[in-house]
Formats: C-alpha cells, sequence, structure tokens
C-alpha cells in the first residue's frame, strides 16, 4: 500500500511553505499539501542562504509547530539528511513524531548548495543508496513517505539522473525528485523511465521551464512543490511596504495589504477569543 501522501487522486500540489503562517494560508487557499522547504526555513528562522545550515532540531521543531495548526499533509526537506546514516534514520523518526508525513533526502555532497544553481557534486549512487535504505528502514509507518532527490542532472545530465532514479526507488523510496530538469521534454522523459511516482520541482526564474499544475498533471507528475512561491512574494512584499515606509514616511500600497480584520480570520482571532471567554466564566 502506497504512503498516504500518494492516496490522493491526480496531481498532488504543495505550495512551499516557510513558516507556521504560510502554512496556515496555504491550507485555507485549498493546498492538499504542504512543502516545508529548508531554504525558506533556514532563510525565515535563521536569516541564512540554503547551504545546509539549518539543524535537525530546529526543522523537527518548525513542523512540529506547524502541524499543530494545519492537517494537510506535509513534506519535510532534510537535504541530505544532517550527516550519518544514523543521523538520517534519527531524521526520520523525529519528522515522523514531529507530524511530518514524507521527508525528502538528496544525493549531493556535503556541504549542500542550493537547487538550480551549478555546481552541485553528488555523491556515489551506492552511498544515496544507503542513505535511503537507512531512511526507509527507520520509519515507524508505511504511511511515512521517503522522498529521494537526485541533483545529478546540471553536471551528470539526464540520463545519470534517471538511472539514479531508478537505483533509488529500487532501494525503497516512495518518490523520486530529479532536480533541474532543463526542458518539457526532459521532464516528460524522467516521468515515463522512472518507474515510481515523479516530484517535479518548480521555481520560479529557476533552470525547469515553469509549468502549471495542468501541465504538469497532463505529463503525469504525482507530486508538484512550488517550493519559492511563498517566501519570493513575502520578501517582495515586505521589501515594498518597509521602503515606502522608509522613503516616503508611510505604506502607500494599502490596496497591496491584508486588513487587520483579515489577519484575524487567518488566525482565527475569534474562535481563540471565544474560547478564553468561555474558560473565563466556566471558572467564575
Amino acid at each position: 500500500m502506497p504512503p498516504k501522501l500518494l492516496s490522493q487522486d491526480g496531481i498532488i500540489v504543495a505550495p512551499g511553505v516557510y513558516d507556521v503562517l504560510s502554512a496556515i494560508i496555504a491550507e485555507q487557499a485549498g493546498a492538499g499539501a504542504l512543502y516545508m522547504t529548508g531554504n525558506g526555513q533556514a532563510s525565515s528562522a535563521l536569516g541564512l542562504p540554503d547551504l545546509g545550515l539549518i539543524t535537525l532540531s530546529e526543522m523537527r521543531e518548525r513542523i512540529r509547530a506547524t502541524r499543530a495548526r494545519v492537517s494537510v499533509p506535509i513534506i519535510a526537506d532534510a537535504d541530505t539528511g544532517f550527516g550519518s546514516l544514523l543521523m538520517i534514520q534519527r531524521a526520520v523518526q523525529e519528522y515522523e513524531a514531529a507530524g511530518a508525513d514524507a521527508i525528502q533526502i538528496e544525493d549531493q555532497v556535503d556541504p549542500k548548495r542550493c537547487g538550480h544553481e551549478l555546481g552541485r557534486a553528488v555523491v556515489e549512487v551506492g552511498e544515496m543508496v544507503a542513505r535511503i535504505t537507512a531512511a526507509v528502514q527507520a520509519r515507524r509507518s508505511r504511511d511515512f513517505a521517503v522522498i529521494a532527490r537526485t541533483d545529478a542532472r546540471t553536471d551528470l545530465g539526464l540520463d545519470a539522473a534517471i538511472e539514479r532514479g531508478n537505483a533509488y526507488a529500487r532501494a525503497g523510496a516512495d518518490v523520486i525528485f530529479v532536480e533541474s530538469p532543463e526542458s518539457v521534454e526532459e521532464l516528460g522523459r524522467a516521468v515515463r523511465e522512472i518507474d515510481a511516482p515523479v516530484l517535479a520541482n518548480m521555481v520560479e526564474t529557476g533552470r525547469t521551464p515553469y509549468l502549471s499544475t495542468a501541465e504538469l498533471g497532463a505529463l503525469g507528475v504525482k507530486v508538484a512543490i512550488y517550493p519559492s512561491i511563498g517566501f519570493l512574494a513575502a520578501a517582495f512584499a515586505v521589501r515594498t511596504a518597509y521602503g515606502e515606509l522608509l522613503t516616503r514616511g508611510r505604506a502607500v500600497s494599502l490596496d497591496r495589504m491584508l486588513s487587520l480584520d483579515e489577519y484575524h480570520a487567518i488566525l482565527s482571532f475569534s474562535d481563540f477569543a471565544e474560547t478564553s471567554e468561555r474558560l473565563a466564566g466556566e471558572g467564575a
């Protein structure tokens, strides 16, 4: 039986979320799954770039906080697995216990680099197979998915990426993530030639053609992540608002901001306030 994440019919669309507020907004917008991007989590929690600088414990706590406020499946990035094979097993168990529904592990060497950049070196196939085997053996429930990402396309070519994808699927990975195919045709080949569900990564201004969810579904992609959409949009909006304040003396683009009532509604402010009043009344 496939993991719970893959039981959804059709393509699974997972917007990238970088904190709990963005996760709540994504779920309220209708997302059927969420992608906890390591890039976005590192930047929002630490102000650091996507170079493997966020730790297992930091990711675990952010997964736990996100799970407390959303109910849809969470795919959580684990970069290269945080170290040794034993650390990969610990990461799987910590992510699963914190409430994630899937962990993503990649075949880059340490220190890793942000996807869609040049010069991303990958480990030998056998080393990544060992990572996947360790992850699969560590999960407590078959409902928890292991996603294997390969960054081989950029430096080694598509054939190598497809070969790796199939090797990782044979090792037990539930979903294969081929990072940065450089054309629609390449992505279609990966879907056809990898014997496992395939994940597509849509990065705004990235190396892969930016396709709609309908286009990806037509290609046969099972999981589509848009990891950067949230933090790129948010950073643009915040930079604009702060720039207006500091150059013009106040925010000008109020029509591009939420009202306070809308913001409170996202966070279920009235529900919490009513519960607080009820509890206070019961204790009177």
